[in-house]
């Protein structure tokens, strides 16, 4: 496969590859039960740690509708035991492609540009929650209604919201989301607010639409996006879907309501004719739920012996769709950090030097490229449309847009390189699904 290969097998160092935890096993409580909690949970009790997890809903679930895994997530679930039974219920997506309401391409990018062995995966929530669920055995135990509402001074306790003291652990880690609060421990930030555009979201049927291999989107300059991705199945529910998002202003959330449902369909209907017959699907405005985000940047992910995960360390908009990635790779890196190092305070700052190292260019190119899709700079809009097809011509361009996509850019001109193996295993995973679906 040439040099398109070898920007896969060929360059830094691959990740993984270790053995078990190096020190005696230690105390860990997780707060917070979304992906990150999940997967650190399993890949810590894997080791042989003692795993407590506090989380705030009264009930373990999933939220929201749909997550693009990329390869760099793929590679984590693949080192789970978990990639075969993704695909058994994700739908491979190979292509990224966006438009106008005037059919001109704004974003087209395949994965098979890269390497032909490489895809993403589609899934619900619903699925990836269920898969990382039964990847620990103890997730029954886990302590659901407890709102961990501060930690005390030396970092071992912890505290809900009905006053109750939990502890003392050796290892806090704080994976309770883009919202946490938690993360005032590290000290002043030097960015945590709110974005001021969000996304309504919610599930339908995939039934016959014809782009089940691509995610899909739609703008109107940057005031109207909508998008389309395919997500396949659940464990207790074989029927296809796709996540549908729409975006808008967070303030506007109530006009929208007010706006009523026929009206905001005629309007979807009209910027994307092709999705009309989907959107009959949507009976009720309630099925439609709201999405805020947030962009956080911190100085420090760590102050032994607590430690940040997931978007409680770098939460940022979901343009570039890495968010559930990056928490899957937090967890990988906190559990060879563990295994490297039995000293928990120096493991915890190599874990914080190395994902610090690969997360921070997703938060700079996400805060850039979010006005692009989400605002009302029609200029800026008019300038991504004549650009972005363009740019991805040039050899050197398309290629880093490439490894954006993928979760495979560090740094401005660096590259995480996927395990040989693993890229086989993919390999492997995409034809065995394209042969089923003959």
């Amino acid at each position: 496969m040439g040099g398109q290969t070898a920007a896969i097998s060929g360059t830094e160092r691959a990740w993984g590859g270790l053995g078990g935890h190096s020190g005696p096993p230690v105390h860990v409580a997780i707060i917070g039960y979304g992906t990150a909690g999940q997967a650190i949970a399993s890949l810590l009790a894997q080791d042989d740690h003692r795993i407590e997890v506090f989380e705030r809903a009264p009930a373990l679930g999933p939220a929201g509708a749909g997550v693009l895994l990329q390869p760099t997530g793929l590679w984590v679930l693949w080192q789970m035991g978990l990639l075969r039974e993704a695909f058994r219920y994700g739908a491979p997506v190979r292509r990224l492609f966006g438009d106008t309401l005037a059919g001109r391409p704004v974003m087209d990018m395949r994965y098979s540009a890269l390497d032909p062995r490489l895809s993403g995966l589609g899934m619900q929530r619903g699925a990836l929650f269920q898969l990382l669920r039964m990847a620990w055995p103890e997730a029954d135990k886990v302590r659901c209604g407890h709102d961990i509402v501060s930690i005390d001074e030396d970092g071992r306790r912890l505290v809900d919201d009905t006053g109750i003291s939990y502890g003392p652990y050796d290892l806090l880690v704080i994976a309770n989301g883009a919202a946490s609060k938690l993360r005032d421990v590290m000290g002043r930030h030097r960015l945590d607010r709110p974005y001021p555009w969000g996304a309504l979201w919610c599930l339908l049927p995939q039934a016959d639409w014809p782009h089940a291999a691509d995610l899909r989107q739609r703008y109107k300059a940057a005031r109207k996006m909508m998008g389309l991705l395919p997500v396949g199945s659940r464990p207790d529910n074989p029927v296809k879907q796709l996540s549908f998002f729409w975006s808008l202003p967070i303030a506007s959330l109530d006009r929208w309501r007010e706006q009523g449902l026929v009206a905001w369909q005629e309007e979807a209907a009209a910027l994307w004719p092709e999705a009309t017959a989907l959107l009959a699907h949507v009976t009720h405005a309630q099925m439609l739920m709201p999405a805020t985000y947030r962009d956080a940047a911190l100085k420090r992910w760590h102050r032994a012996p607590i430690v940040l995960v997931g978007d409680a360390a770098h939460a940022m908009s979901p343009q570039l769709g890495q968010g559930v990635n990056m928490a899957l790779m937090d967890a990988v890196a906190l559990r060879d950090a563990l295994r490297r190092q039995p000293c928990i305070e120096i493991a915890l700052a190599e874990y914080d030097r190395e994902r610090r190292s690969h997360a921070h260019i997703y938060q700079f190119w996400s805060r850039w490229l979010t006005p692009l899709f989400q605002s009302e700079r029609d200029i800026v809009a008019w300038l991504r449309d004549v650009s972005f097809i363009p740019m991805g011509r040039f050899p050197g361009s398309r290629g880093q847009m490439l490894r954006v996509l993928t979760g495979t850019q560090k740094g401005w001109f660096g590259r995480l390189r996927l395990p040989a193996d693993f890229v086989e295993a993919l390999g492997e995973e995409l034809s065995n699904t394209a042969g089923a679906a003959l």
